[in-house]
């Protein structure tokens, strides 16, 4: 069972019609079939390149990471004299992709990459998280080596990021016991030494993922006397120079495969990445949103598991003379779950191409000034990549949960015991809504795109694709929506009031959220009438949670906000 070819969504978001666009920047007029034998000539030579890659990654998930996924669980990391050996299973499923030349699949080929654009591999991070979610942070990992070739210096580049295509591991050391999601209050400590001509970093790092890596992206305080992120900059440390030991493993709840460390810095040699001050204003922000959109597609992955499992299960286990999926209670369940993936996957697929687009525009820019469309073009897909970043985030990994969540509710009491995958999906999908920022954080990084129109306005441009006949209904019902929608937008919006824009601004995202995600499934399933059923699943859902958050709003009195705020 190839999970590639096992999967409809895959082929289908990656032959969506942006991605002749795609292709076309990325590959810059196809310069690299003279220097490069594997690159591709044109189009489909391309689009035959992704496909043959990913049914590759999809082949590994099926023989290789999936089975090995409940050992590894099982088994964990270890830690022997401040350094970090991983599981068993995790081992394998390393040289496995090291093998086949997976682990530079987004970086230029003059690095040992494969140059391919975010979609194809976001797509092999969704399938990976599916087979084990704890080693997509691993292998996920290797967007560190973007922020290295966005902001790094060529001969950084040069030296580093051929290491990671070969084959070896990156971290991001941002968090500090004292600062987790409030990065500017970091205070490990960078001091330039003029004898040896290099960085020195001493201090503690907490909760970092693949704390052990070989090379590390950490923020740090170079300015003396600042306490706010205008005092941080971004360094690059070599494990091969020494000077940090990982004191402890965290004893998590889930993703266990994947190593969580407290590292302690001793005057570790480093190097400055790009310019000092703009750490965390900049480089840190770029980085974070790529690893969100990485997170977007660990739990898509896993809502596509928890998916699987509840409906193999359904139709297995029986109660009272039939199959449980017959019960009206289990299907509505089920096909829920399938029409949250859908939709899920569908709004990962559409923030990916908005990124996939800006990202090239803003490389091609450094080789050449660009032309007022493309410049207009990189500014447009920019922003919309800005607002999808944070709304599908906080949806999919919600999702994740309540995928999870059901899988194991359609098991019953077996879903509470080890001997089902599900359990290990439950454990392994909470954290989704909780790193590299959480749906709380999401929300308040989305709310301006609500009051400023950029969901709205999509939304709008939403309605003017047309859908095959038989679907009209299914788009009046999201025109509905969307008229409540923008209704409910305007009126919190015009209120002025922070402090209630604030606290109703998780309904007014989810709102925008259930809009976009029914159009984007209107979308999928005129192309493809497999989806047709998840679309109209999904539509009456988010009808349903649209008409909940109307009436919620229209019934919140100034005065309500007392009753939360009492303690």
């Amino acid at each position: 069972m190839n999970y590639f070819s096992d999967t409809p969504g895959y082929r289908h978001h990656l032959h969506h019609p942006l991605m002749k666009r795609i292709v076309e920047l990325k590959e810059r007029n196809y310069a690299d079939k003279d220097t490069y034998d594997y690159a591709p000539h044109d189009y489909e030579d391309a689009m035959d390149s992704y496909e043959k890659v990913l049914e590759i990654v999809g082949q590994i998930c099926d023989e290789i990471i999936a089975p090995n996924a409940e050992d590894v669980d099982r088994e964990g990391p270890t830690l022997d004299r401040g350094r970090v050996t991983y599981a068993t299973g995790t081992q394998r499923n390393m040289d496995a992709v090291r093998r086949a030349g997976l682990t530079g699949i987004a970086m230029p080929r003059r690095y040992g990459g494969l140059n391919f654009p975010v979609v194809p591999y976001i797509m092999a991070a969704d399938m990976v998280s599916r087979a084990d979610a704890g080693f997509e942070n691993l292998w996920g990992l290797q967007d560190c080596a973007e922020t290295l070739y966005e902001f790094g210096s060529e001969d950084q580049r040069q030296r580093y990021i051929p290491r990671v295509c070969a084959g070896e591991t990156m971290s991001m050391d941002l968090t500090e016991p004292d600062a987790g999601s409030d990065l500017q209050s970091v205070m490990l400590r960078a001091t330039f030494s003029e004898t040896d001509g290099c960085w020195r970093l001493n201090g503690v790092k907490r909760f970092i993922t693949n704390g052990d890596a070989d090379i590390h992206l950490v923020l740090a305080r170079s300015e003396d006397g600042t306490k706010d992120g205008r005092g941080l900059s971004m360094f690059i440390y070599d494990k091969r120079h020494g000077g940090v030991d990982v004191r402890r493993i965290e004893n998590k709840l889930g993703i266990k495969g994947s190593p969580t460390c407290e590292l302690v810095f001793r005057n570790a040699r480093a190097e400055l990445c790009g310019e000092r001050r703009l750490g965390l204003i900049k480089y840190v922000m770029a980085l974070m949103n790529a690893a969100r959109l990485g997170i977007m597609a660990q739990a898509v992955g896993l809502c596509e598991a928890a998916c699987r499992e509840g409906y193999a299960y359904a139709r297995e286990r029986k109660q009272f003379g039939k199959a449980i999926i017959e019960f009206p209670a289990v299907y509505e369940m089920v096909a829920l779950m399938r029409a949250k993936t859908d939709a899920a996957r569908a709004l990962l697929y559409e923030t990916a191409r908005f990124v996939d687009i800006y990202k090239a525009l803003d490389d091609i820019s450094k080789t050449r000034k660009l032309e007022p469309d493309e410049r207009a073009e990189m500014k447009s897909f920019a922003r919309l990549a800005d607002a999808f970043t944070p709304i599908g985030k906080a949806m999919a990994t919600e999702y994740a949960n309540q995928n999870a969540y059901d899988a194991i509710q359609i098991h019953g009491g077996s879903g509470f015991m080890k001997d089902y995958a599900c359990e290990r999906l439950y454990r392994d999908a909470r954290i989704t809504n909780i790193y590299e920022g959480t749906t709380q954080l999401q929300v308040v990084a989305a709310i301006r795109h609500v009051t400023t129109g950029t969901y709205l306005a999509r939304i709008r441009e939403y309605e003017t694709v047309a859908c095959k006949p038989e679907l009209d209904s299914l788009k009046r019902k999201i025109a509905g929506m969307t008229d409540i929608y923008e209704e409910l937008a305007a009126g919190v919006t015009a209120t002025k009031d922070s402090e209630c824009i604030d606290f109703q601004a998780r309904r007014l995202v989810e709102a925008a959220g259930h809009c976009i995600m029914g159009h984007l499934l209107l979308q999928d399933a005129s192309r493809d009438e497999r989806f047709r059923r998840s679309a109209e699943v999904y539509v009456s859902f988010g009808q349903a949670e649209v008409s909940k958050i109307h009436a919620f709003i229209k019934n919140f009195d100034r005065e309500d906000l007392g009753y939360y705020k009492a303690q």
